[in-house]
């Protein structure tokens, strides 16, 4: 399953991994650009087990209601790439008052990794590898303002501290999950269209040196398939296949234990309640049953 999987590195991804015969889950948010994407990927790699699922990882209640409906449908998942992100630059909040970047790039990717969890544990050899950014080196876990609520609102530095989020769920799920081999990396600045609009002075300034979309996307690659990476410890921080150091040296991003413990209840208290709400559109057999948060 590669979220964000219709442009940029979660398409690349997708193409590779179908190119190797395994069948791909797409979850995309725009169902023109999906079918666009499941078409070319099925015509270049020949390969038919391309599907689509439509959902917006910002609306934080479907997350959850596609995840459990997907285990009900699937036998087991083999592989999670959390790629999809989003960097949006002004303050704004989804249906359930969560701030839309850390509703796409924390939540989202908690919500879908801790109800597919039953689902990996099928699989012979699971992996979870979720998409970050080298500009979370620069960031200390934020626990008191998750929703960046206080102070100046600026998107590239809430992007980076739920970059940074990401990582430290990372290093958590490995540690709660010793079975399933997880993963985070930084894919080196890729020329993406959701550089080029989310930080256009940037894309431009960068120029030439940007990579591909496809070296971008080799370590998620070999992240999700190779059996050296599955030999590698749970829980890292890698860039170009190797593991790199989750804080620079000397840094004060380092958090303590009752830091990340309570990121981590914040995280389930919210999950829950969003669980909680009444059903208001799903009827019948896919209404979801309540996961189990660890």
């Amino acid at each position: 399953m590669v979220t964000g999987a219709n442009s940029g590195i979660g398409r690349a991804t997708a193409m590779a991994i179908a190119k190797k015969g395994g069948t791909v889950h797409m979850v995309c948010r725009n169902k023109d650009k999906a079918e666009e994407a499941r078409v070319d990927i099925v015509n270049e790699s020949g390969n038919m087990e391309v599907y689509i699922h439509i959902v917006d990882l910002s609306e934080t209640r479907k997350v959850w209601e596609f995840a459990e409906a997907f285990k009900k449908q699937y036998p087991s998942l083999n592989a999670l790439i959390n790629n999809a992100g989003c960097m949006v630059h002004e303050r704004e909040v989804n249906a359930e008052g969560l701030e839309k970047n850390f509703a796409t790039n924390t939540m989202g990717v908690y919500i879908l990794t801790q109800s597919l969890i039953p689902l990996l544990h099928k699989s012979r050899d699971p992996r979870v590898i979720t998409v970050s950014s080298g500009g979370m080196l620069v960031q200390k876990l934020r626990v008191e303002d998750l929703m960046s609520e206080k102070g100046y609102f600026d998107g590239v530095m809430v992007y980076a501290q739920n970059k940074r989020q990401q990582v430290v769920l990372t290093q958590q799920w490995a540690k709660a999950n010793p079975v399933i081999h997880f993963s985070v990396m930084h894919p080196g600045w890729v020329d993406t269209p959701a550089v080029s609009i989310s930080m256009p002075q940037f894309h431009q300034m960068m120029g030439e040196r940007l990579r591909s979309v496809e070296q971008g996307a080799d370590t998620v690659v070999w992240l999700a398939l190779s059996r050296a990476a599955a030999r590698t410890k749970s829980g890292q921080f890698f860039q170009d296949r190797k593991p790199i150091p989750a804080h620079l040296p000397l840094a004060w991003t380092h958090s303590s234990t009752q830091e990340i413990q309570s990121f981590m209840t914040q995280l389930e208290s919210l999950a829950r309640a969003v669980q909680s709400q009444p059903d208001t559109e799903i009827n019948g057999p896919l209404s979801p049953s309540t996961p189990q948060f660890v």
